[in-house]
């Protein structure tokens, strides 16, 4: 399997760590967003011109919600708590984090370098700050559920963003954040993203 991915893409980067959570074996093939020419690079992997895109050879699975669902399948459930009502909850928290928090994303862009802190919110901001902390609350702690998936790979790159932007969550909310900051997989990730942008 190839999986295309883009310089300083978040949606990337989640992927990249279901890929390691359940162990598909994937190369990888890097698009730097950053060139004028890179949509057209894009729409020779993705039918949509966005990343990441994951090519089986006789297909391709774009969106990383439907490459998480394509990967979980391949690894036997690995992804997904093991109870109905927990999937459930699980597929509502990533798709919540897959169409929502616009005005985070908008005003802390994504970046693997130092940024400057985030000192004064909008009320919106601190409208998806506030229902963060009540996702991230709820965490079973140190994963979302009783062992790292799908929510923990998606919920990480934000606990990075907001880290970036000197945004600490309070209490349970902030153990998590710290949890995700200090797993593997996302310093990996990272560490990947870096690497990234000197491979294309």
């Amino acid at each position: 399997m190839e999986l295309t991915v883009g310089t300083d893409s978040t949606w990337s980067l989640r992927v990249w760590i279901c890929c390691q959570l359940t162990q598909a074996n994937v190369s990888i093939k890097v698009i730097d967003l950053t060139q004028p020419a890179y949509k057209s690079r894009i729409l020779k992997h993705s039918p949509t011109g966005l990343v990441p895109a994951l090519n089986q050879g006789t297909f391709t699975v774009y969106d990383s919600l439907a490459i998480a669902e394509y990967l979980n399948e391949c690894a036997d459930g690995a992804l997904f708590p093991s109870s109905s009502s927990e999937r459930a909850l699980a597929r509502s928290l990533c798709a919540e984090l897959h169409a929502g928090f616009l005005n985070l994303r908008s005003q802390c862009p994504f970046s693997t370098e130092p940024v400057s802190p985030l000192l004064t919110y909008n009320r919106q901001i601190e409208n998806e700050l506030a229902r963060i902390q009540d996702i991230f609350s709820a965490a079973n702690f140190p994963f979302m559920f009783s062992c790292a998936g799908v929510v923990d790979a998606f919920y990480a790159i934000l606990a990075f963003r907001l880290n970036a932007y000197g945004i600490k969550l309070k209490g349970h909310a902030g153990q998590y954040q710290q949890s995700l900051l200090e797993w593997t997989y996302l310093k990996q990730a990272i560490a990947t993203a870096k690497d990234w942008k000197s491979i294309d």
